[in-house]
C-alpha cells in the first residue's frame, strides 16, 4: 500500500481511514469477516480476516479497482483472498437485475515486484494489460519498509530516501466475466469452499 505501516489504532485511523477512505467519494472500504469464527467484543459479527477496498470507482465510466488489501496473518495463504476478491468481482460486474452494479471493467494496480500479487489477479482471470513506469513515488519509502515495492532513484535526485514503483495494470472487464469468468470465479470458490470455511464481506 502507499501508505503505512501503521502503528497503532489512532495512526490507522488517522492516517488512513481519515486522510485517504473518508475524503475519496470513489472508495468504499469493506471489513473481510470469517462469520463461522465466535463473535468479537468490538463488532459482534465474527473474526476480522482483513480489508480490501473498490478504489477510483467511476458511476459515469463504469469501473472500479480493487485495492488496498490486508489479509491478516493467521488468514494469509487461504480461501480468504480468493473469497473475498471473487465476492467484490461478482457484486461489480454482475447486472443489476442479479444484484450487482453492472460495471464494465475492475482494475487490478501493483508494483511491478510484486510477483504474488500479479500471481494471485492472474489466477482469478484479471489480464495484464502494461507496465506504467516510474508511476508512483513511496515517500520515505527506505524508512517506511517499502524497499520490496520499487526501486531507488538516482543519487543525486530529490528523493533519495523515496522509492519509486513500476506499476503493472490487470483488468477483468465485463465481456471477460460474460466469457467464462464468471464460471472460474465460482469454481475457485466453490473449491476453496469445500476445503476451508467461508467469508463475507461488510462495509467497513
Amino acid at each position: 500500500m502507499p501508505t503505512g505501516p501503521f502503528q497503532t489504532v489512532h495512526d490507522f485511523d488517522t492516517n488512513f481511514l481519515e486522510a485517504v477512505v473518508h475524503r475519496d467519494p470513489g472508495m468504499v472500504l469493506f471489513a473481510i469477516i470469517d462469520k463461522t469464527k465466535p463473535p468479537s467484543a468490538v463488532d459482534g459479527e465474527g473474526e476480522l480476516a482483513g480489508m480490501m477496498s473498490y478504489t477510483g470507482s467511476s458511476s459515469v465510466n463504469l469501473c472500479t479497482e480493487i485495492g488496498f488489501i490486508i489479509i491478516l496473518p493467521q488468514y494469509q495463504r487461504t480461501h480468504v483472498n480468493s473469497n473475498a476478491v471473487g465476492l467484490l468481482l461478482q457484486y461489480a460486474l454482475e447486472v443489476p437485475s442479479q444484484g450487482g452494479l453492472g460495471l464494465r471493467r475492475v482494475q487490478w494496480q501493483c508494483s511491478s515486484v510484486n510477483a504474488p500479487s500479479i500471481r494471485a489477479a492472474e489466477r482469478l482471470g484479471f489480464t495484464k494489460e502494461g507496465i506504467l513506469k516510474w508511476h508512483r513515488v513511496f515517500q520515505g519509502g527506505k524508512d517506511r519498509s517499502k524497499v520490496h515495492s520499487g526501486r531507488e532513484f538516482p543519487r543525486g535526485s530529490l528523493g533519495e530516501q523515496d522509492y519509486g514503483r513500476d506499476t503493472v495494470v490487470l483488468s477483468h472487464c465485463w465481456d471477460d466475466w460474460e466469457q467464462g469468468g464468471r464460471e472460474k470465479i465460482q469454481a475457485i470458490m466453490d473449491r476453496q469452499h469445500t476445503r476451508e470455511l467461508h467469508c463475507t464481506l461488510d462495509l467497513a
